[in-house]
């Protein structure tokens, strides 16, 4: 990969080459890719050629590098959890060497520790998915909305009348 070069100055241009330490467009999606890749800083800031520690100083300075810190975090994390989900659902394969110069067997084995976890963190949303709001809440929803688009009509309303009032000067 070429070095990248930094043009600054204001009067005389100025071309110099790219220190280590000096984010490139390039830079940054490597670090982020590898980032979501791993959710791992040290190797995203290895791949990218920094150290860790300007991350986190980059991270805390730059709000759209934080955003894209945070974005790569997320989607490392729902790809784990797709993994970690394919895992309990489906085991994972172990191979049981047979005594004493016996065929190798092969099972299939499960977690349940990793299928309580992975229940309990979806507890929640299972429940939400299943609600169904009785009669009185809905109701009550209606009427809180109807309310509300009578306000706004109103508000519409005056603001036109506003706007066509002649301008006294």
């Amino acid at each position: 990969m070429a070095e990248a070069e930094i043009v600054e100055g204001k009067v005389r241009v100025k071309v110099r080459r790219a220190s280590p330490t000096t984010w490139t467009k390039a830079k940054t999606a490597l670090f982020l890719a590898t980032l979501a890749e791993t959710c791992n800083v040290v190797r995203a800031a290895k791949a990218a050629g920094v150290s860790k520690d300007y991350a986190y100083r980059r991270r805390k300075a730059d709000a759209a590098f934080r955003a894209g810190w945070g974005a790569a975090i997320a989607e490392g994390y729902a790809k784990l959890e797709l993994v970690l989900l394919d895992r309990a659902l489906n085991g994972k394969i172990k191979v049981v060497r047979g005594k004493d110069g016996g065929k190798d067997a092969r099972i299939r084995e499960y977690s349940d520790t990793l299928a309580l976890t992975l229940l309990k963190r979806h507890q929640e949303t299972a429940a939400e998915a299943d609600y169904e709001p009785d009669a009185d809440e809905v109701a009550e929803a209606r009427e809180r909305i109807i309310a509300k688009l009578a306000r706004l009509k109103e508000r519409v309303a005056d603001d036109a009348m506003t706007s066509d009032a002649p301008a006294s000067d």
